[in-house]
């Protein structure tokens, strides 16, 4: 069956949603996977191959920041994305993919939804983020990033076959548009993760480490738990370490401490996974106000799974109605706190961190948690029976 991808990001991009789905095609034929894109392909270190890629390359220079935003914005929408709809279109023509898989994706989704208003097959859409979070209203324009979040909501309800990132933005969902999800799909564990896990015995390192793979999207959040945990690790038994993983490097932020943070890079999903778990931690901080509710309610940082899969028990910040916040509340897969005082958080931290084996103490509910939430073959079973649905005549 001729599978045609349909997003924002190429298939090697770096980051959490575009990792969900290499994860997911693991299994489908490189001979039968199509890949449309606006953005161009960096490189190939994530090792994900198709049969045809082709993109609508969006100028760098007209993509929306700080400066001259609306301008660019309004230039993207009336002479950039009429071209990308045309560009999809002609993909479409040639290839006469059996399935189509949306990933509505900012800039994507315009012109991914007047090019499937007459596609033929039927198409599956994942729902990873919302387009109206963050600071994109500000660079996008207001009512610009209204109707892109109308257009993603009409692909939702018109998509044969449909989910979404968490429970919470799949009830969001079901409430707006009446469409309910085949279910929730994120990154999951796969049958060695959770041989590993199961197989998995207490660490013993002289100095607790802790993990952050990822980009940091909330700095003030990442600043004060660095500087709770600076006022605390001359008190703790052994010495702490904070390991960064990711594509950005924060050596230059003033809240950077090179005595006991270090930076590893970008590195490919199964070396990350391998290397991950050495450690002890796995932080996972998201904004604790709910100034940005549309992503903090309804996205769900990829880390976390990553987490779970290396046998982390996790350190989760964030506003206590937060997606992330409410599952690590749910299934106690580790530390939790909702503080934004340095001193509270310090002395939370503090007791945390000072448990002899985390391991053991949340070993029984990160199993729990990851069977019962994020079995990758699971979730790839009911992804591919939703792409034989839109397949059928």
């Amino acid at each position: 069956m001729r599978l045609l991808i349909a997003t924002e990001f190429p298939p090697n991009a770096s980051g959490g949603g575009p990792a969900v789905v290499r994860q997911m095609l693991k299994d489908w034929p490189v001979t039968e996977l199509f890949w449309w894109s606006c953005l161009p392909e960096p490189d190939q270190r994530f090792g994900q191959k198709v049969r045809e890629v082709r993109c609508a390359a969006m100028p760098p220079r007209l993509y929306p920041n700080r400066r001259l935003a609306g301008f660019r914005s309004w230039l993207l929408e009336h002479l950039w994305s009429p071209c990308a709809t045309m560009h999809l279109k002609k993909m479409l023509r040639d290839i006469a993919p059996d399935a189509i898989w949306v990933i509505p994706h900012n800039w994507s989704i315009p012109s991914i939804a007047k090019a499937m208003a007459s596609a033929r097959p039927g198409i599956h859409v994942t729902v990873q983020d919302y387009v109206d979070v963050h600071d994109n209203p500000q660079r996008f324009g207001v009512k610009r990033c209204r109707r892109m979040a109308a257009l993603a909501d009409e692909l939702y309800a018109r998509a044969v076959t449909r989910d979404a990132t968490s429970h919470p933005m799949i009830a969001d969902l079901r409430a707006r548009t009446g469409k309910d999800a085949a279910q929730m799909l994120r990154a999951g564990l796969e049958p060695v993760d959770f041989n590993h896990v199961a197989r998995k015995a207490p660490g013993t390192a002289p100095a607790i480490r802790i993990a952050y793979a990822g980009t940091i999207l909330v700095e003030d959040v990442f600043a004060l738990f660095v500087s709770a945990v600076e006022s605390i690790r001359g008190g703790l038994a052994r010495p702490l370490e904070l390991h960064l993983f990711g594509a950005h490097t924060y050596a230059g932020r003033p809240w950077f401490r090179r005595d006991w943070m270090l930076e590893h890079g970008n590195l490919p999903e199964p070396e990350l996974l391998t290397r991950l778990r050495e450690y002890d931690w796995g932080l996972a901080p998201m904004a604790l106000t709910d100034s940005d509710p549309r992503y903090n309610r309804f996205s769900f940082p990829t880390k976390f799974i990553t987490y779970l899969a290396a046998g982390l028990p996790l350190i989760t910040l964030g506003h206590p109605e937060s997606a992330v916040m409410k599952l690590a509340t749910q299934y106690t897969v580790g530390f939790v706190s909702s503080s934004g005082e340095r001193e509270a958080l310090a002395a939370q931290l503090k007791t945390a961190l000072e448990t002899h084996s985390p391991w053991e103490r949340y070993a029984q509910e990160i199993k729990r948690c990851a069977r019962v939430e994020f079995d990758a073959e699971r979730m790839r079973r009911t992804l591919y029976a939703c792409f034989q649905k839109c397949a059928a005549p």
